[in-house]
Parts: C-alpha cells; structure tokens; sequence
C-alpha cells in the first residue's frame, strides 16, 4: 500500500506547501505502517464475490445452487469442507470450477483481431463470452465420502438417561395400597375390571350431590348477605358524598400539544433498568424471603457452600436437556493443535485462484441481498465448526455505552467471521473452578459470557451489539474468543438478611431472615456472616414466627446485618439464530423542531 501512497503528495490549502516534505507528516506515518493479521481470517480460506448467479432448484424456486465467483484469500480451499455465508448460516460445495480471470495482468490475445472498428470490438466481445463459456475447467468435484457433515447439533435419546427401577419394597407398597383402596360394588353381569372402575356406587353419589348442594346454598347465602352490605354502604357513600360536594367554576386549561401525558413504555422499562442495576451495586445478590411461600420451597433448587472458590461442585451434576444436544471436546487445546497443522495439509483451489463455487441448498434471500449491493462474502470452515457448543468471551464494556445490560438480554454478536443472536450470561473472570454470576454488564471489569454457539477455533474477536427498535445497532463491549468450554461453572448467588433484635457476647436473636419455624430448621446448616465480618451458625428457632438464636464468634453490632448466601448453578438460554439482518446505517438526524409563535404584550 504504501507505493500507492508515495504517488500522491498532500497540500495545503492555503499555502499550497507540501504537506509530506514534512519530516513528520501523516503521509509518512501512512507509509511506514503495516497492515495488521487477523489470525481468524488467515487461517481461513475466504472469498468476496465478485460475481454471482443463482439457479433454482426442480422442486422449489425459493431454493437452488449459488455460484459465486471471486479470487481465493487466506489458505487452500478444499470443495469438501463447508462455507459460511455471512449472515445466512453454513452450506455445502458440489463443485469448484476454474473460469478464466476477469483482471488478468497479462490479457491472452486472439490471433487475426481487428480492434479498429466497433463492429469488431463487438464481434470480440462476443467471441470472448463464448470464449470464457468453453475455457471454464472443473478443478474439483465433491467426494461423498470425505465431505463435511452440516450436522451441527446431537440428537438426543430420551431413553438413554438415567433411569431409577422400583426396589422391592416400594412394589409391595403399591400392590398393598390397590388392595387397600380395593371395595365391592355391584355392577351387571358380564362387567369387565376394568369398567367397573368407573361405577361410582349409588349412595357416594347422592352424599356427593347432597354435599354440593349445601355448598351451592352456603355459597349463596353470602353471596346475598355481601351484595346487601355492599347496597347499604354504597348509598350511605353516596349521601355523605352529595353532602361533601360543592359546585365551583372551572376554566379550561391551555393543552400543549407537544407535552408528553404518559412516559413512553421504554422509557420506563429503561427507568426500572436503571434502579435495578443501582439496587445490585448497593445490595448485591440480596432478595427478600417471600411471606406467602415458604423459603425451603422457594430456595429448593439452592444450596449452601462453606467455602465458595474450595468447596466442591460436579460440572457434571443436574445438566439441562440443552447439554444433550451439544458437543463437547476431551481435550479442546489438543484438537485445535490437531486442525491446525492439517491446514498445511490441505488440497484444493491456491490463494490467488479466480474459482467459482457451486453452494448448494441457498436460499433465494442470499441472492436478493446480493442485488442490494450488499457484499456477499464466504469463509471456508475448520473441521467441527459446524457444531453446537458452549462458547466464553472475555469482554469489556465500551466507554461511548451507558445504558444498564441484564444478563439473558439478547444481543448481536460479531465472532470472527460469524455474526448471530443470542442470550448470553455475564460471570467474573477469575482462576477459580466456580466463577460468580453477574446481573449485569458491568462498567469497571472485564466479564466473562457465555451462549450457546458453533464451534469457533480461537484467537477470534468478538463485538457485542444491541439493536434498536429502528434497526440500528448500538456497540456495547468487545473482547476476544476465551475457549470452547461446556464444564465452566456459572454460580448464582442468592443472599438472604436479617436484623439482629436482641444482641449478647457471642449469641444473637435475629429476625426477618425468616417467618417461620420450619424454615429456620431446613437452613440450620447453612453457616451465617455479617457485612462487618463475623460469622456464625443458627442453634435452634424461637417461637413460630421466625426468630432464631444465633451463635458468632464475636459480639454483634446493633447497626450491623445477618447474611445468609445460597448457590445454584445456572445455564445460559438456546436463543442463537443465526440469520441477522444487516443494522441500518446511521443517519445524523440535524432537523429542529419547528419554534412556535408566542405573542408578547
């Protein structure tokens, strides 16, 4: 690039001097520069179209065979592996063939050609279309047998969990409780056991009837004794209100048609985002114990740990059915090391090669976005990139962002060469095997996420995007691919708290933790701290309603609080789609109102 820039020379405007003379310029610092490696893109083989036909298929018009035509970048590219069209998803080859090159630096030139007159140029130009029609070879064609699979996610078996058979004992408990519930009935001859089941004897029924009718009565009884009530009360109302009321004259206000009576949806939905992610700063992790429903059945799927980053946990243990669909690597570095050196190995089309590729199964919609003047660009994958995993992404949020984040928001992802949507779950980077869920992006760390996505062998960066009602599309952090890894442990927090109400040397009666005795009882294991950094355990409830005796190991302060911390592991949502419109650019929008006349006196 930088023999196109010592060609040219930059002038002011004013003076007219010679901008690169200067022994400093910015002409100077352009040719000295050098252009940067995007090690997704070298070791890929990818390919900007140059041109491009579409050939539908016998059975449907919306579908067919892409031929794009461009010059071969990055690496060797093989008709056996796959492609991925930018924002349409991954296809197969049937062929690649070899045209001759459009921008040729040394043009063949056919013997006995006139290029004096226009009807020869025409007639050549005729010549040359049929020329290129019988000089296009075949280099390649697909081999069945070594070509890749677009399988991209496994298919479960639901026989094939884990199934527990009933011992003995529980057999014999069933068979006790039918002979148990077993009574003798009368039903006509020739009845079979089955249908007699659903003969409900004669006298059940009539106490059954004779029960529901009572209820009916009941029912309507108070039904009229609280529409009289309500008749009284509401004339009573009435008259009180007649008696309150005064007539007064009331002049019209002057209505703006420009003020806003409602705040907009979004901008409350914006407003409650705000005080959320403010309540997480100041009070992290910490929920309210619900009064209608009891905390052990609330928190059931929670469980306390005695030390967060050294207490064991099984990646393995309570997986969602999502996991049954993925796949995972025994040994992700060794792999990608493996697919790498076969790179080197690769037999097909060379960089520098004007090819034509034959991508079948393509929707017409490629096609149209094509015509648009949209570029259409095709990478060729590494072995498993096809595949569904878990992916994690080292980010960090972008200073030009401020708008609060919460985790399983969709987003718009830019990974490499791949751009898809998905619901990610923000965690904290550290060197521990259970890493800390965060509800939201946070501003001042680097966060990990984690989404289900195809496989993507790293170094690989990564954009995150939101997009906006109008189709435009907000940056929101960046980073770098972390690894491939479905075993990391994304921990949520859960913290509940209480007010210590009576305080001695080293024991405490704490209330508002929870509202009754049986609570108290199920979290008794779980070990207590407090925000000025005392811990303890619970000794036994006080009373039904919640109050329980604490033991620390230190004197409480009156203004200090009780915490209790629980843990489950969460997973993220399987929300990725990959087909994402192009965002809209952006337009500044510089129209001002229109200013209203006012009449002064």
């Amino acid at each position: 690039m930088s023999w196109c820039l010592a060609s040219y020379s930059c002038f002011l405007r004013s003076t007219g001097l010679n901008f690169c003379t200067l022994g400093r310029g910015p002409c100077r610092a352009e040719q000295v520069q050098k252009q940067r490696h995007l090690a997704f893109r070298d070791r890929r083989a990818h390919l900007l179209a140059y041109a491009a036909e579409f050939v539908p298929s016998q059975e449907s018009n919306l579908v067919g065979t892409l031929k794009v035509s461009g010059f071969v970048r990055g690496q060797t590219l093989s008709v056996n592996s796959l492609v991925h069209i930018v924002g349409h998803g991954d296809f197969q080859m049937s062929q690649v063939d070899a045209p001759p090159d459009p921008l040729s630096l040394n043009p063949r030139v056919v013997k006995g050609q006139k290029r004096s007159q226009d009807v020869d140029i025409q007639d050549d130009s005729v010549n040359g279309a049929d020329e290129m029609e019988e000089d296009v070879k075949v280099l390649m064609k697909v081999d069945a047998s070594k070509q890749e699979s677009l399988q991209s996610e496994v298919v479960p078996d639901p026989m094939e969990g884990e199934q527990t058979w009933p011992t003995e004992e529980e057999l014999q408990e069933a068979e006790a409780s039918l002979k148990a519930s077993r009574k003798v009935v009368k039903v006509p001859k020739g009845t079979s056991q089955y249908q007699a089941a659903w003969i409900v004897d004669d006298g059940e029924e009539d106490s059954e009837e004779d029960e529901e009718e009572e209820e009916d009565d009941d029912i309507d009884d108070m039904m009229e004794e609280a529409a009289s009530q309500e008749g009284e009360g509401s004339e009573e109302e009435e008259e009180l209100a007649e008696e309150e009321c005064e007539t007064m004259t009331v002049s019209e206000c002057v209505r703006d048609d420009h003020y806003d009576e409602k705040v907009e949806e979004d901008e409350e939905e914006m407003l409650e985002r705000y005080k959320q992610e403010r309540m997480d700063e100041m009070f992290p992790d910490e929920v309210d114990t619900p009064r209608d429903v009891p905390a052990r059945v609330r928190f059931q799927k929670y469980r306390g740990l005695k030390s967060f980053r050294t207490s064991p946990w099984d990646p393995k243990e309570n997986l969602p059915r999502d996991y049954a669909r993925i796949f995972q690597f025994q040994d992700f570095s060794r792999t990608r090391k493996h697919v790498f050196r076969q790179i080197e190995e690769t037999e097909g089309a060379s960089v520098g090669w004007y090819v034509t590729l034959h991508v079948c199964n393509v929707p017409v919609s490629v096609m149209e976005s094509f015509k648009d003047g949209r570029p259409l660009v095709l990478f060729s994958l590494l072995p498993h990139e096809q595949k569904m995993s878990v992916l994690n992404f080292l980010v960090r949020r972008h200073p030009s962002n401020s708008e609060p984040v919460k985790a399983k928001e969709e987003l718009i992802f830019h990974c490499g060469f791949r751009r898809f949507r998905a619901s990610p779950l923000f965690s904290q980077h550290t060197s521990a095997d259970k890493h800390k869920l965060e509800r939201f992006l946070r501003p001042d760390a680097a966060l990990v996420v984690t989404v289900y996505a195809p496989i993507t062998f790293p170094p690989a960066s990564v954009l995150l995007f939101k997009q906006r009602s109008n189709g435009m599309h907000d940056l929101i952090a960046t980073g770098s691919l972390l690894a491939v890894d479905p075993d990391r442990i994304v921990i949520k927090r859960l913290v509940l708290s209480g007010h210590p109400f009576k305080i001695f040397t080293k024991t405490a009666v704490v209330r508002y933790m929870f509202f009754n005795r049986e609570d108290v009882m199920w979290f008794k294991p779980v070990e207590l701290r407090t925000k000025w950094g005392r811990r303890g355990h619970i000794k036994e409830p006080l009373g039904t309603h919640g109050h329980m005796k604490c033991h620390f190991d230190g004197q409480l302060k009156s203004q200090d609080t009780v915490l209790l911390n629980l843990y489950k592991r969460v997973f993220p949502k399987w929300t990725y789609d990959p087909y994402v419109p192009e965002p809209v650019p952006w337009v500044r929008d510089e129209t001002m109102p229109p200013a209203q006349e006012v009449e002064m006196e």
